[in-house]
């Protein structure tokens, strides 16, 4: 068997590996394969291919993968749903307590409760959101 299409095996084998780990390794390490392949292709001796999968796969590693490791755990620029709310103004509608009350966040109305049990927020109140309880904005006073 012609050694290029022992190397296009391998880098087969690493790239169905990497499909199952997503640990961007194995498939910079099936990458080398396949440029090894290529330089088998053309009749380079083992050695040289062995050197140039070596090379290939190492600048790989150490270039590559730190550079598609940060795109792929890149933080959540955006926030959605309740998560959204969080840290918001909000317009008190009715007397907010530590039991009960209603705020208007944005253009919806929520009911709400007072972060702190012992406070009692005046209708006409701007609060900011601090949490999100179920349905329940918890909400503290503006300053």
């Amino acid at each position: 068997m012609d050694e290029w299409i022992i190397w296009i095996i391998l880098a087969v084998v690493l790239g169905v590996a990497e499909i199952f780990t997503v640990t961007a390794a194995l498939g910079l390490l099936g990458a080398a394969a396949l440029l090894t392949a290529a330089t088998a292709a053309i009749g380079l001796p083992v050695p040289l291919q062995l050197l140039v999968f070596a090379l290939s796969s190492t600048a790989g590693l150490i270039v590559i993968r730190p550079v598609a490791l940060r795109h792929l755990q890149q933080p959540q620029l955006q926030r959605f749903g309740v998560e959204a709310l969080v840290g918001r103004q909000a317009y008190v509608l009715s007397e907010v307590t530590g039991r009960e009350g209603r705020v208007r966040i944005g253009g919806e109305e929520w009911s709400a409760r007072a972060y702190d049990e012992t406070l009692v927020i005046p209708t006409g109140a701007t609060v900011d959101v601090i949490e999100i309880e179920g349905a329940t904005a918890l909400v503290y006073p503006r300053e």
